[in-house]
């Protein structure tokens, strides 16, 4: 699999929600990208990475 440009192994598929929570991403302050199509927030407990998808997380930052 590819996060951001970087090649990442993943032993298993798992849920979205899972992965991010993994890495230490707060769901409420990404947004994600799949394999070219924005998933919704509230498909990434249903959404199952496999190995040949292509991810594009971008954080939230606030700021004035």
């Amino acid at each position: 699999m590819r996060v951001n440009g970087e090649k990442v192994c993943l032993e298993k598929s798992l849920p979205l929600a899972a992965y991010l929570a993994a890495r230490g991403f707060d769901c409420r302050m990404v947004a994600v990208e799949r394999n070219g199509q924005i998933v919704p927030k509230a498909d990434y407990e249903k959404v199952e990475l496999q190995e040949e998808d292509i991810l594009e997380i971008v954080r939230f930052v606030g700021g004035g």
